[in-house]
């Protein structure tokens, strides 16, 4: 079957059959096709027409939605800002918070120690620094900042495109305002939620205060390095003077730690220190704060290191000042000044000395460390030392440590024998001896026998001690030493006598200033006034201590042993000339601690050399580098002062001439009397 299909069997092939076609649609179709050939005649002005429709079509398009894009953007962002707005606490709150307290801490001569608190340095005004201080702020942090409104559109911009120039973050376009709005109020984050409400409290801040009000914040608050916040911090922390006395090279340099205040420390990195500083005087010459020539002329060599302030001796004093505070004035709610009975010279000399002892001998010696306290016949003390580098340790060995002063301790018993009875030429046995396991030995294994108690004092003799604290008992000792201003805790055992109960050297200096000031007990003090900066005053001291401790006769007494310990005994080192001196040396069990406090009718002194360990020494004893550097230090110290003798009067010799027997142990606690003692104290056990 043949199933192949004509045309004429397709559906729909004879759908129109029979069917006329319209004239009109016939007409229509012709007309057009008559038009065409006119149409074409100009083909260029149809594809010209068509191209500017496109054209115009296309700006109007960009314009119509740029526009209704920007409106968005902007209600955006004025609902972002809106957002971050609401998160700051109503603007009618909104207040400069007061800066934290400073405490300017000054010699009696009015020198600066050191400032303490957070900022690390008082407040000044900007009217009381040199023109170029603020002037080479605004150079380097916002050249605008006189100009604009708190933000600074062209310095976004600039700081913009340089960040997409290099890739990378390398500047901000934050103005000085802006600083002082971040660092017053908000956190160091960087996101923009805090960069809106930085940019609100600019404007507010602008509004609110004067161009030089907000400088002025900024100055005295902004963080310089070092511990530093503020521009007085930052010139007494770099350069040891006040930034109201600050060079115009000096005050680049601070403009220009700035930027990054570690990488840029004039004491660490001088010369790019330097660098930065000769980047900030051209700015200010190319601003016409300073004329080319003296911006050339202020240049620091980069070469050369900046002289900068060194953390002294002068900062364990400031240590103890700034813990004092509470107990004088309570809280302290606004800058203060305070007033310290520090001689400025003799506190400079003893950091030297203690510099210099520990640098020539302690390498050979096994020491490393060594400290000095000297304080007037009243108490007030005038020089303290804590170590040897308070840059390297803060801890402080004349005030804060306690170590065992050895026979440094022994006045304090014989003063307590004296008080009981004995005299200094008093007979006693130098002798090994036991008591309740307890065995004394003298430091060189040597012994004389009967001996004064002058002698014995003057040549450290351990058993004379021990014996003298088993008769008159160590409780009547801890009560002395009490009395002469001892605090540290003691414990009343006979072992006590030679020095093995710790205390500080500033404690066991003061004990001897009865002996010096004829009885007068002494409490160690150092602060004199404290005012507000305002002139208030807060604190005067009145002269005050426990009135007299030690009998006239027994101070005599005293002070012929102790004088007698310096002419011929362990402290013969100690020299003074023209003045009369007394002094006891102290050497702790293999030479781990070597003291030595001596005394004029002007002056007490301490000093102290070891090791922080406790490790021992090579020889070194009391009556070695401690007696020198004593008499280096007093010899500066009583320059220029007519001599003065130490307070004596006569007193009675009534010699005891038996002597204490020897080496044996006895069953009663404490002998009741002296012929007890010799008759009955020591037995063969």
């Amino acid at each position: 079957m043949d199933l192949r299909l004509s045309p004429k069997d397709r559906i729909g092939a004879n759908s129109n059959k029979g069917k006329k076609k319209k004239p009109k649609k016939t007409r229509a179709k012709t007309k057009a096709t008559k038009a065409k050939p006119t149409k074409r005649a100009n083909p260029s002005r149809k594809k010209s027409k068509k191209k500017s429709f496109s054209l115009g079509s296309a700006f109007g398009f960009l314009f119509y939605w740029g526009f209704v894009l920007s409106i968005w953007a902007g209600l955006a962002i004025v609902g972002i800002v809106g957002y971050f707005a609401m998160k700051l606490p109503s603007a009618d709150t909104w207040a400069v918070p007061d800066r934290p307290a400073n405490i300017r801490i000054i010699a009696s001569n009015g020198k600066l120690i050191s400032n303490r608190g957070k900022m690390g340095g008082e407040a000044v005004a900007i009217q009381e620094l040199p023109h170029y201080v603020p002037a080479a702020m605004i150079a380097i942090e916002d050249r605008r900042f006189m100009s604009h409104f708190g933000i600074d559109p062209i310095g976004i911009t600039r700081a913009l495109i340089g960040n997409i120039t290099a890739g990378r973050i390398t500047a901000g376009g934050s103005t000085i305002t802006q600083q002082v709005a971040k660092n017053l109020f908000l956190s160091p984050e960087q996101k923009i939620g805090r960069k809106i409400q930085e940019a609100l409290l600019a404007l507010w801040l602008e509004k609110n205060y004067s161009k030089n009000g907000i400088l002025e914040l900024y100055l005295n608050r902004v963080y310089y390095g070092g511990g530093a916040y503020g521009i007085e911090a930052a010139a007494q922390r770099f350069f040891g003077k006040s930034a109201r006395n600050l060079s115009l090279g000096e005050a680049a340099i601070l403009a220009g730690v700035l930027k990054a205040p570690s990488r840029l420390s004039p004491d660490k990195n001088p010369k790019d220190s330097a660098a930065r500083a000769r980047i900030v005087l051209n700015a200010m010459a190319d601003q016409n704060y300073i004329s080319i020539e003296e911006a050339r002329a202020a240049a620091i060599d980069p070469n050369k290191r900046i002289r900068t302030r060194v953390a002294g001796a002068e900062y364990y004093v400031a240590d103890w000042v700034e813990t004092l505070m509470q107990a004088y004035i309570g809280d302290i709610e606004g800058d203060v000044i305070v007033t310290t009975t520090i001689d400025w010279d003799l506190q400079k000399y003893g950091e030297f000395l203690i510099k210099e002892v520990v640098t020539e001998h302690g390498q050979e010696k096994d020491f490393s460390q060594a400290a000095l306290v000297s304080l007037a016949t009243d108490g007030s003390v005038k020089a303290i030392v804590g170590g040897t580098d308070y840059a390297q340790s803060q801890y402080n060995r004349a005030v804060t440590a306690k170590r065992q002063p050895g026979s440094a301790f022994k006045p304090i018993v014989y003063l307590t024998a004296l008080e009981n009875g004995f005299t200094p030429n008093t007979m006693v046995n130098d002798e090994p001896f036991s008591y309740k396991g307890w065995s004394p030995k003298n430091y060189n294994n040597k012994y004389v026998g009967s001996v004064t108690l002058r002698d014995a004092l003057a040549n450290s003799l351990n058993t004379v001690a021990g014996r003298l604290a088993i008769e008159i008992g160590a409780e009547k000792i801890v009560q002395t030493a009490y009395r002469l201003g001892i605090s540290s805790d003691l414990n009343p055992v006979p072992s006590i006598a030679l020095g093995t109960q710790e205390v500080s050297l500033l404690e066991l200096s003061a004990a001897f200033a009865p002996f010096a000031n004829g009885g007068e007990g002494v409490i160690a003090h150092i602060i004199t006034r404290i005012e507000t900066a305002d002139g208030e005053l807060l604190y005067d001291n009145i002269p005050t201590g426990p009135g007299n401790v030690i009998s006239k006769k027994h101070v005599a007494m005293m002070n012929d042993m102790l004088s007698y310990a310096v002419e011929v005994g362990t402290g013969k080192k100690a020299k003074l000339a023209n003045w009369p001196i007394a002094g006891k040396t102290g050497t702790t069990q293999n030479n781990k601690d070597a003291i030595f406090v001596g005394y004029s009718a002007n002056i007490i002194t301490g000093v102290w050399i070891g090791n922080d360990d406790g490790s021992p020494m090579d020889g070194v004893g009391g009556g070695s580098f401690p007696a020198q550097l004593w008499t280096d230090f007093m010899a500066r110290a009583h320059k220029g002062l007519p001599v003065t003798a130490l307070p004596t009067m006569q007193w009675q010799i009534n010699p005891i001439k038996e002597t204490l027997p020897t080496n044996n142990e006895t069953n009663d606690d404490r002998p009741k009397n002296l012929v007890d003692l010799f008759n009955n104290l020591f037995d063969d056990g």
